[in-house]
């Protein structure tokens, strides 16, 4: 026998059963085929679905205890060793669902928490999920203990020890997510230096969004000419990043990629994930990234739009960018969808088509941020000139006896600085000054 032996990994995927109720029927294909890519990016391999068409979840198993009996003879068949459900369940709906299917069951926040697991790369990504896990378990974990707790009862075994073992892990819980928490806000703490860093930078911010996989990260990169990690898998980019982009007419801005969203994205996530999310928060303006070929395009943009109201995201300029035009062959049909969404543009992020319009909106955008003044600055203010043509567009200027007399569209911040020494006519010439008109 060899004195050398060779050891292989061997990868063995989870055979899993997806269960869904969906009571839309036209939503069924699209739920399915959602659930079914997460399971698969988590490394899961789909053998089958099961689905029950209810107006609400049974309070007990989810689907039906009847259902449920059927289920376990299709994960008897296609000998599958995981259950996967499209929603968030109850500890009782999980305890009664692995008692009658006798297999592991998963719901699908779990689901998504361990997607985020694998994708995080960074120490703040790393944090946040494990925050998000913690959160998720907690309230779960008496759970885990039912065998102990049936145990339980009678003359000295109130109180035993599946309840001890209980109350000291939900006390190690507790106590690690307190110290995840002060971790994060160390982190929320330096992003939040960071912005105001970025703030001191003549740029407005803007924070690309959009549901998981539509090209937030591609786009980038278009735009900025940098190489972020961009793949059509879902939940590529956890950590965002942020470029630098040109336009023209010597504009330019700050652009942040933000994470995915998706639908029914677990509470538990986004409260995890809000130091990130944040960048979303302090952004200008948003640009919306909305995948133009999906067939349930419409679901996905709603979806967006109800994480970013869960942020308190309101007001603030949005242009949305329906991607992958190219896919899409009816020209009238991108003009028609263009038409019912005020301040959108179609474009492809893969081949640049539409990009003149998009930068046309960015800056259209940018425009409507700045504030029309007039000034008159003390030449001893003479400082504020650099930071108005840094920080905005100056449209004239004039050196005269009087002060530096200007016309300008200037961001907020020094629109309020030079506010001071707004006027409201127009400078005289008799005195003497030069005056420069710019285009």
């Amino acid at each position: 026998m060899s004195r050398h032996s060779v050891f292989h990994e061997i990868n063995i995927k989870e055979r899993s059963v997806l269960v869904l109720i969906e009571p839309d029927e036209a939503m069924r294909p699209y739920a399915l085929e959602e659930l079914t890519a997460l399971a698969e990016t988590a490394g899961a391999e789909v053998v089958g679905d099961f689905y029950q068409r209810r107006d609400r979840p049974s309070p007990t198993h989810y689907i039906g205890s009847g259902k449920a009996e059927e289920l376990f003879a299709g994960v008897q068949d296609l000998s599958a060793n995981l259950v996967i459900v499209d929603s968030e369940l109850s500890t009782v709906q999980v305890r009664n669902l692995e008692d009658t299917v006798k297999c592991r069951v998963i719901d699908r926040t779990q689901l998504i928490l361990d997607i985020f697991a694998q994708r995080a790369r960074t120490r703040e990504g790393r944090l946040q999920v494990q925050l998000a896990q913690l959160s998720y378990l907690l309230p779960r974990l008496s759970g885990l203990y039912t065998k102990f707790e049936r145990q339980q009862g009678g003359i000295g075994v109130r109180g035993g020890a599946g309840e001890t073992k209980l109350e000291t892990d939900r006390r190690k819980v507790r106590e690690t997510i307190s110290d995840l928490e002060a971790q994060i806000s160390e982190v929320r703490n330096q992003r939040q230096q960071q912005r105001i860093q970025r703030r001191k930078l003549p740029y407005p911010s803007a924070a690309i969004v959009g549901y998981t996989s539509a090209g937030k990260s591609t786009l980038l990169n278009k735009l900025s000419g940098s190489e972020v990690y961009a793949d059509a898998q879902l939940f590529a980019t956890l950590d965002p990043t942020t470029r630098r982009v040109d336009l023209p007419e010597g504009w330019s801005i700050l652009l942040t990629d933000t994470v995915g969203f998706i639908r029914n994205l677990p509470t538990d996530l986004v409260a995890s994930f809000r130091a990130t999310l944040e960048e979303t928060i302090e952004a200008d303006f948003l640009i919306h990234v909305v995948d133009a070929s999906h067939p349930h395009r419409e679901v996905q943009h709603q979806a967006v739009l109800d994480v970013l109201d869960d942020l308190g995201v309101v007001g603030k300029p949005i242009i949305t960018v329906f991607n992958k035009c190219d896919l899409i062959r009816d020209s009238l049909f991108l003009q028609l969808l263009q038409e019912d969404t005020p301040g959108s543009v179609c474009i492809s992020a893969q081949t640049g088509a539409g990009f003149p319009d998009l930068m046309a909106c960015v800056i259209e955008t940018l425009q409507g941020l700045l504030i029309e003044v007039k000034v008159c600055l003390p030449y001893s203010k003479s400082d504020l000139v650099a930071k108005c043509y840094e920080q905005g567009r100056v449209d004239k200027i004039e050196y005269a006896e009087a002060g530096i007399f200007m016309e300008a569209h200037l961001t907020p911040d020094i629109a309020g600085k030079v506010a001071p020494y707004r006027i409201t006519e127009e400078p005289s010439h008799a005195h003497g000054g030069v005056l420069e008109t710019l285009p």
